[in-house]
């Protein structure tokens, strides 16, 4: 578990941006099931969330078309939160980061870690924002 000092610029990176924090299992299953489309940011202290991955999802959220909903849960923090959010996102192995877009509380696109590293945040928003575009 990390310390929260430590955690806290990298949470309120998202959440400055209007992503709502997920922090418990009841707040992930409450999420999901709302009508509509969802965006769920698993967060990590790794450098691939810090250097492209929470960048490129501020930037996707300066798109024309956005999820109704927008999340996120902290790997290592919020962890029930986390395993929680990772039940929705099978078949797909656990990763962290991570982001999952889901309709109507279906998982219809992954952006897994390998999809994130050694990828620029313009790379990671143009791929949310391609998905946004045909789901949202």
């Amino acid at each position: 578990m990390y310390p929260p000092e430590l955690v806290a610029p990298m949470k309120t990176d998202l959440t400055e941006a209007g992503v709502k924090e997920l922090l418990t299992p009841s707040d992930v299953d409450a999420a999901l099931e709302q009508e509509g489309t969802t965006l769920v940011v698993v967060n990590s202290v790794c450098g691939c969330a810090a250097g492209s991955m929470r960048p490129g999802v501020k930037l996707a959220l300066q798109h024309s078309k956005l999820p109704a909903h927008l999340t996120t849960a902290f790997a290592g923090v919020d962890r029930d939160a986390v395993e929680r959010v990772r039940k929705f996102m099978l078949p797909y192995p656990p990763s962290s980061p991570s982001i999952g877009l889901f309709k109507n509380g279906q998982l219809v696109h992954m952006i897994e870690r390998h999809h994130i590293e050694g990828r620029t945040a313009e790379m990671i928003a143009e791929n949310l924002q391609m998905a946004f575009d045909e789901y949202c």
